[in-house]
């Protein structure tokens, strides 16, 4: 959890420690088909870096320890090699080798050979998360290297003539042209290729889909937190629910980004609706808000990511600083009385349960080398927030994105209900 995301929470709210995830609350929403819990499928992890709470230990630590982290059930994958970019003081990667027996490896070609001179893994799962790397000077994203983790993946396959799933952690890239190079050259390999946030499979409440080919006429998505990790994930919660919308996902025409005094003028000119906000913000639990008008609890941190889609859809990812710490989201559809709204709620402490339905997801990619939803939303959501921080160095102008003419159409995957462990005892 980065130290912003605590200052917002410790501002905000007063947490304590719920129940654990245990398999009560993981119900197996996909069943391993040809790796075992008696004989895993063997994975590589790519790492920018290894430590508590990190995504390497929320997403590895379900493989090794179980989805409760605490030795309980997990998914049929046994991590066997690690390539760690950077080691902080408070690193746990040599730690866990030792515990659990997986090599430490000073490559990410020998993370996926193991030194044979051929694949010795099923699968390999990406993280370009956390970590000691710079900001772009001009948009402040920060310049993870998944790019690079994945082209060096791809040289492996490119030279021993075989490719296994590959999974990438959140957006594809920070920049949309790295995003755009790592799809099209996994398409041209045929590498199974999958992606994206933990938010299209937290829980949901009340329990809710959009219906498949509504005629959806606009839509907000309520998130909060830093400006590119968190809109990223307001991005997805927004896209997961939009893309089923009559004719499928067509793609962005362009992007807006607003701050400050701009909010209350796209406001004024019809861009995002305060009526379709105050439905999303309506259904998060009354310790996720805060009350009141928007217009005094807004801080200097908010932030509006205004989408204008190639079928005519409007759309606003809100980064509701000031006002929210978990994630909602709300829709108009021809016909309905009033949005069709709903939450997405995390858990905001060990084992981070919503991290273990997205393991769920990664080991439906390697078990049967298919993607269980498209990594097309997520090429588009990161174009969108490459867009959107480019608008808002540049003025907070409007920023036409023909290169985001994404074509998709949406398959459906469970998510959970209700609430997560614990969450009302905080």
């Amino acid at each position: 959890m980065s130290s912003t995301r605590r200052e917002f929470l410790a501002e905000s709210l007063s947490w304590t420690a719920g129940l654990s995830l245990g398999a009560q609350f993981l119900p197996a929403l996909c069943r391993g088909e040809t790796g075992t819990a008696a004989n895993p499928l063997p994975v590589a992890a790519v790492v920018t870096e290894y430590r508590e709470i990190s995504h390497a230990d929320v997403i590895l630590g379900k493989i090794l320890e179980g989805y409760d982290q605490q030795g309980g059930p997990g998914p049929a994958l046994k991590l066997v090699s690690l390539y760690t970019d950077q080691v902080p003081k408070e690193d746990l990667s040599r730690e866990m080798s030792r515990k659990y027996g997986f090599k430490i490896v000073p490559t990410i070609a020998e993370a996926l050979t193991l030194g044979t001179g051929k694949l010795a893994v099923a699968g390999v799962i990406l993280i370009g998360e956390h970590g000691d790397y710079p900001e772009t000077p001009d948009t402040h994203q920060q310049m993870y290297p998944r790019r690079r983790f994945f082209d060096e993946t791809a040289d492996v396959f490119e030279k021993l003539g075989k490719v296994v799933p590959v999974f990438n952690d959140k957006h594809l890239a920070y920049a949309w042209a790295d995003a755009k190079h790592m799809y099209d050259r996994a398409r041209q390999m045929r590498i199974p290729f999958f992606a994206g946030s933990s938010l299209p499979v937290a829980w949901r409440n009340p329990s809710f889909q959009l219906p498949r080919d509504c005629r959806l006429t606009e839509a907000v998505a309520v998130g909060y937190g830093p400006l590119e990790r968190y809109g990223f994930h307001t991005l997805e919660v927004l896209q997961c629910l939009v893309e089923r919308r009559r004719g499928g996902e067509t793609g962005v025409v362009a992007v807006q980004a607003v701050q400050g005094d701009q909010i209350w003028e796209a406001e004024r000119a019809g861009l995002w609706s305060r009526g379709l906000l105050y439905a999303a913000l309506d259904k998060l639990p009354p310790e996720s808000r805060k009350p009141g008008r928007i217009e005094d609890l807004f801080n200097d941190e908010a932030a509006i990511f205004l989408i204008e889609y190639r079928d005519g859809l409007r759309a606003a990812a809100v980064l509701a600083n000031g006002v929210a710490n978990q994630f909602a989201f709300a829709g108009q559809v021809t016909g309905a009385p009033a949005p069709l709204a709903t939450s997405i709620l995390t858990q905001e402490h060990k084992p981070f349960g919503h991290f273990g339905y997205l393991v769920q997801a990664i080991e439906r990619l390697i078990q049967t080398g298919k993607a269980p939803y498209p990594v097309e939303r997520t090429l588009l959501t990161t174009g969108v927030l490459d867009a959107a921080m480019h608008s808002l160095a540049g003025g907070q102008k409007r920023r036409k994105t023909p290169e985001l003419a994404v074509q998709y159409t949406a398959v459906d995957w469970p998510f959970p209900e209700g609430f997560p462990p614990g969450f009302h005892d905080r």
